[in-house]
C-alpha cells in the first residue's frame, strides 16, 4: 500500500512539474514577467509543490524498498 502510495506522489510531482513548467511559459506569465519581473504565482506554487511531491515520492519509495 505504501508503495502505491508513493509511486503516486511521484507520479504527481512530475506531473505538477511539467503543468508549472508549461505554465511559465503561457501568455499570462509572460504578462506577469513584464510588469513585475516574475511568473505568476499560481505558476510558481506548481512548480514547488511539484518538486515537494517528486522528493517526497522519491523518498518514500527509496525507503519502502529498501525495507523488503
Amino acid at each position: 500500500m505504501n508503495k502505491i502510495v508513493s509511486l503516486a506522489l511521484l507520479a504527481g510531482g512530475i506531473a505538477l512539474m511539467i503543468i508549472g513548467i508549461n505554465a511559465t511559459n503561457s501568455f499570462s506569465s509572460d504578462v506577469s514577467r513584464f510588469f513585475t519581473g516574475s511568473p505568476t504565482d499560481k505558476a510558481v506554487w506548481m512548480l514547488i509543490g511539484g518538486i515537494i511531491a517528486t522528493v517526497a515520492g522519491l523518498v518514500l519509495t527509496l525507503r519502502s524498498g529498501s525495507r523488503a
